[in-house]
Formats: structure tokens, C-alpha cells, sequence
């Protein structure tokens, strides 16, 4: 594709493109560079999980790395069916995912409340004791910093279940400004998910009837051959599922991943990666592609996080300026053309508007959708191009279109789930307004 006579690689610096990421700090790499098919050291300055070498066993094939530790994103061969196949096994069955890249922080003692308190945008009495929260955490410009799930299984304790930031420095650095008589560390615990439909079923089988008495985001202390665990109903993939927190992991790990895959077996149970497309149909976020530290929760559907009516917490000021102000780009659901996206896009996709000649906005993720029978996907665009229905133009690069293809702004979430939660309904249906 050419604009204005020139290759669209050319355009890297261009006005127009500037002109998308004036509010930013750091820009948004909008470079349209590709993957060439590098590959990946695996070298002693990331980490390997608990689980590196039982995914490897499981057929991981395919790596990321996600808070400092290597990340498996593919497990089935593309010839196999690829992502898509994975995306089955986890709408019909139930799987099994290595997440221990969500690293555990620690805050222990009797001034935990206080510190935790000051860095989430809601209350932490709404934490309860054994229970857990999806939270926010932002810096005094009141961009987003970390979206963990916060678990609480002691009075005294919090565990921030980390997406893709190192909170933990951040973390230690105020409780030492505030003298909190508390402890900020990362624990030896790793955890594992299990989603889609068949998983009560298998919860039930390694638990017992108790299972049922676990709400929606709440808390389980357990015990899985013989490992010490604390199970919560939660999950990054819009099915039924719950992730299961395993204590000594770097010791347990075997025992662990093992004994769930024998007992996996008659439901079916297969390893997979997190299922990113059926999040994406779903509606959930995913930190450092769809929001980062210079994204807003008002541009991302979580002003419900924020609870301004709290006397002090980290962003307050900035995040009351810019509800009152009102934010200038949104995060909107987008479907489009083209061929079947069956892989991880390695660049932010352009959108366009004006028949082509005019970029207003960027594709953070993208997939197919088996449930909507299209690409689907999640847009950063100006409040003018946001409304529901709104067409516009994304060019997809080769193998799934090398070129411009139709588009338009969607509701979300695209497809609902069974046990959404409020935190995920809330999410997907603010993202279009």
C-alpha cells in the first residue's frame, strides 16, 4: 500500500503518525517492521518458571517473556491447527495453562491494608479476607501501571497476582517513603489455570463438592497430591475457570503438573496457552498491547476501577482532572476483513479513515474470531471515530491482506461469558462508549 506516493514503511516518522501519540511520553512503535522469523535466546538473564520444562514436555514450541520469565504462547503446530485448535480445545473441553509468569508480591503485616490501600483505585475494604479483586494500579499522572488480580488469604496479607510490570520495586519504594510496618517480597508461588466449560467438572473431581461454594473471585485453601495450594475462581479467558496458586512451587512443580494431567484425562484436559482470542471476544484487557502507563482508565473502559470518593490513593488528582476533562482517544471493539489473523500480530496494525489516505488510530490486538466468523480486535481511536458503527479502514499485512480492508467499530464484549463477573462485563461494555 502507497500513501501519498510513498510506502507505507515510509511513513514511520511522518506528521500524521506523530500527531497519533502527541500525549505520550514515549510513542507507541507504530513501525510496520514485522517478524522475520527471528527467534529467542534462551539465556540465564530471563527466568524459567517452575513449569519451563513441563511445558516443553507439553509441547510448547513458541515463547514471549512476561515479567522477566519466559512466556509459553503455542503449543499445537500451526499444521495442527495452530491457535485455532487451542481455541477449541478451550471452548469444548477444558485446559490446563502455565501462568506463572504472573508473579506473586507479597505485602505482609499489620500495615498491609494502608500500603495497598494507597496504590489500588478502590477501596481495600471491599478485599475481604479470603477473597480476591481485579484492581488497578496508577502513577500520579494516572496512567495505568499494573491491572493484577489482588488476593487476599490472610487478614495481614495481599498477594498482587502481576500482569506484564515489575510492581514489586514500586511497592517497596513507598513502604519504605510511608514507613509501613509491612513486608514487600516476592513469594515462591506459581500458579496454573484451568478454563473452559468441563472445568468445574475436573474442579470437582480434585476437590470436591466444596468447589460450588467458591463465588466468583473468591478464595480456596486446598491440596493437590499432597501440594498445598489456595484456588481462585478466576481467569483470563471469558469460560468458567479457576487458577490454582501452588505453594514451594519450585519444589512442587512436578507433582503438581503431573498428577492434574493424568486426572485431566477423562474430561479431556489439554496444555495450552492463554487463550487470547476468546479473551479478546470476551472483552478483557491485555496490559502492555491494549493499556499501558500512558493509557487512562477513562480510555480504556476502567473509570469503574476508580472510586474518586476514597480520601487518598496514588493518581487521585490527575484521575479527577481528567474525568472532569474528559479524555480525547478511546478504546474501542473493532471487526474487520481480510484473511483469517491465526497468529500474534507483530505490530500495531494502522486504522485508517478518509478512504485511506488519512491514519487517525492503531490496532492493539488482533485475532479471528470462530464466534463472530471475522478478525476481530480492539482499536485506540479519536472520540470521533468511536461511535458504534462507525466504518473505517485497517491495513493488514501479508499473509492476510497485504493491504487495506474493511472495518467497522463493534460492541463489546463480542461474545458474552457464561460467568463474566462484574469486573469483565463491566470492561468489554464500556469500551464502545
Amino acid at each position: 500500500m502507497t500513501m501519498e506516493g510513498k510506502p507505507l514503511s515510509e511513513f514511520k516518522t511522518s506528521n500524521d503518525l506523530e500527531a497519533m501519540n502527541v500525549q505520550r511520553h514515549v510513542p507507541v512503535n507504530l513501525r510496520q517492521s514485522g517478524d522475520n522469523g527471528s527467534r529467542m535466546l534462551i539465556s540465564q538473564r530471563v527466568r524459567k518458571s517452575p513449569y519451563w520444562h513441563l511445558s516443553e514436555e507439553s509441547g510448547a514450541w513458541c515463547y514471549s517473556v512476561y515479567n522477566n520469565m519466559y512466556h509459553p504462547r503455542a503449543y499445537v503446530p500451526m499444521e495442527e491447527g495452530g491457535l485455532l485448535k487451542e481455541y477449541e480445545y478451550l471452548t469444548e473441553h477444558v485446559t490446563l495453562w502455565n501462568v506463572a509468569v504472573e508473579r506473586q508480591i507479597q505485602v505482609k503485616g499489620p500495615d498491609a491494608p494502608k500500603l495497598v490501600d494507597l496504590v489500588i483505585t478502590r477501596s481495600v475494604e471491599k478485599v475481604k479476607t479470603g477473597k480476591g479483586r481485579y484492581v488497578i494500579l496508577c502513577n500520579e499522572e494516572g496512567g495505568i501501571i499494573n491491572d493484577p488480580v489482588l488476593l487476599r488469604p490472610h487478614e495481614d496479607e495481599f498477594w498482587f497476582s502481576l500482569s506484564d510490570s515489575d510492581t514489586s520495586l514500586w511497592l517497596q519504594a513507598l513502604k519504605m517513603m510511608k514507613n509501613f510496618d509491612c513486608t514487600v517480597s516476592e513469594i515462591d508461588v506459581a500458579p496454573v489455570q484451568i478454563q473452559g466449560p468441563k472445568s468445574k467438572k475436573f474442579m470437582i473431581h480434585l476437590f470436591g463438592e466444596r468447589i460450588n461454594d467458591v463465588p466468583y473471585y473468591g478464595l480456596m485453601e486446598g491440596d493437590v497430591n499432597g501440594c498445598p495450594v489456595i484456588v481462585s475462581r478466576t481467569g483470563f479467558s471469558g469460560e468458567d475457570g479457576f487458577e490454582i496458586y501452588l505453594y514451594n512451587a519450585s519444589a512442587n512443580a512436578e507433582k503438581l503438573w503431573y498428577y492434574l494431567l493424568d486426572e485431566g484425562e477423562p474430561y479431556n484436559l489439554k496444555v495450552i496457552a492463554p487463550g487470547h482470542i476468546r479473551r479478546l471476544e470476551a472483552g478483557i484487557l491485555s496490559y502492555g498491547q491494549d493499556m499501558d502507563q500512558e493509557t487512562n482508565p477513562y480510555q480504556v473502559g476502567l473509570g469503574w476501577q476508580v472510586d474518586l470518593s476514597k480520601s487518598e490513593f496514588i493518581g487521585k488528582e490527575a484521575l479527577t482532572r481528567i474525568k472532569n476533562d474528559g479524555v480525547s482517544e478511546k478504546l474501542v471493539g473493532m471487526k474487520f476483513g481480510g484473511k483469517m489473523i491465526d497468529w500474534y500480530p507483530a505490530d500495531f496494525y494502522m486504522a485508517y479513515a478518509e478512504n485511506g489516505t488519512k491514519p487517525v488510530g492503531y490496532v492493539t490486538s488482533a485475532f479471528y474470531s470462530p464466534n463472530q466468523g471475522c478478525n476481530i480486535g480492539y482499536a485506540m481511536l479519536p472520540n470521533a471515530f468511536t461511535t458504534v458503527g462507525t466504518e473505517l479502514e485497517i491495513y493488514l499485512p501479508e499473509p492476510y491482506a497485504g493491504g487495506l480492508v474493511p472495518a467497522e467499530v463493534a460492541q463489546t464484549p463480542f461474545k458474552a461469558s457464561e460467568n463474566p463477573g462484574t469486573g469483565y462485563s463491566r470492561t468489554g461494555r464500556k469500551l464502545e462508549t
